[in-house]
């Protein structure tokens, strides 16, 4: 073997701040492949870790200050998806109730006959009803506290209202952008599975509703020959 590539030279540079940052290394390359959130914030954890006690070895002291900043950030988003994860599956083994989500939602009140959106509206945001009492106008279905609404000109074309809502007893609704709720979806399976869950009881509402007005129409035709 060459001189210059003798065993002892290569185990020269088999040393502890060596191997902790190649594993480092290797774990940031392996959580950029990643496609989920949470194993992506593990390996990226992983990573940190390695790349500090390689720099704490060395004393580099620019290495080291921005590995002590990621520590904390990755450990907690990771703790964040974590606990989001929990209660999604808290709330999917349950019924389908929102009411986790209520820290990340701004309260609105609305009085008697106030109208909260008509149908065929720009939608951007959905509600959880908190107190009062509200109704689907084109369905005249009543929505009561813990009931949640608006959700499904998320998946519209153009994000229109299907249906109009109006305030029959005074109370107040909490709202959450869409773009926060894109961000929950896309960041979490679960509450995707979730969410598509909630989205496909509220169109079986409606074909349901439907179906009860043809038959109605139907009966009525029938019964006028």
């Amino acid at each position: 073997m060459n001189d210059g590539w003798s065993a002892d030279y290569l185990l020269s540079f088999i040393s502890l701040h060596n191997v902790l940052g190649a594993t480092g290394a290797i774990f940031y390359i392996v959580s950029m492949s990643m496609k989920t959130a949470i194993p992506l914030r593990i390996t990226s954890l992983v990573s940190t870790l390695c790349l500090l006690g390689a720099s704490l070895l060395v004393h580099a002291v620019p290495a080291i200050a921005l590995y002590t900043l990621l520590l904390p950030v990755h450990s907690i988003r990771l703790w964040q998806m974590l606990q989001l994860i929990r209660k999604v599956r808290a709330a999917v083994g349950s019924d389908l109730s929102m009411d986790w989500l209520r820290p990340y939602m701004k309260r609105r009140s609305y009085r008697k006959g106030d109208i909260l959106f008509r149908k065929g509206d720009v939608a951007d945001e959905m509600f959880l009803v908190g107190s009062g009492r509200f109704r689907v106008m084109e369905l005249d279905n009543e929505l009561r506290p813990g009931e949640i609404f608006g959700e499904l000109g998320l998946l519209t074309p153009g994000y229109r209202r299907t249906q109009s809502v109006e305030c029959i007893e005074s109370g107040h609704v909490m709202t959450l952008p869409y773009d926060e709720l894109r961000a929950i979806y896309f960041e979490n399976p679960q509450f995707g599975f979730y969410f598509l869950q909630l989205a496909s009881s509220r169109l079986l509402e409606v074909v349901t509703h439907t179906e009860e007005m043809l038959a109605a129409e139907r009966a009525a035709h029938a019964a006028g020959r």
